[in-house]
């Protein structure tokens, strides 16, 4: 009999995560979401700033308001209002109408 006519079939059993793998994954994934809880708190006190205190910043209030009313709770709103005064930035530098 040859080795090729025979043929044995293993079971891999898949590796299981070692403890303090899991225990990473955990604490990275509650300092994001902790991390993106305190950015939502830090936005929400930028509503509190009058109209001259966001364009002084390069955001407007409709700006702020939008971007909280689309986001959840733990959701982090930071980048979003990051990516909006830059591209009012932007406009203003070259000239084009800001809104």
């Amino acid at each position: 009999m040859r080795t090729t006519e025979r043929m044995i079939e293993l079971d891999i059993i898949e590796p299981r995560q070692a403890f303090f793998a899991r225990l990473t994954m955990s604490l990275t994934h509650f300092q994001s979401v902790w991390r993106a809880i305190r950015n939502r708190r830090a936005a929400n006190r930028l509503a509190d700033l009058d109209d001259f205190q966001l364009r002084d910043i390069g955001l407007n209030r409709s700006d702020v308001e939008q971007i909280l009313r689309s986001s959840g709770v733990t959701d982090d709103p930071s980048l979003q209002l990051t990516r909006s005064a830059r591209m009012r930035a932007r406009r203003s530098l070259h000239g084009l109408p800001i809104d």
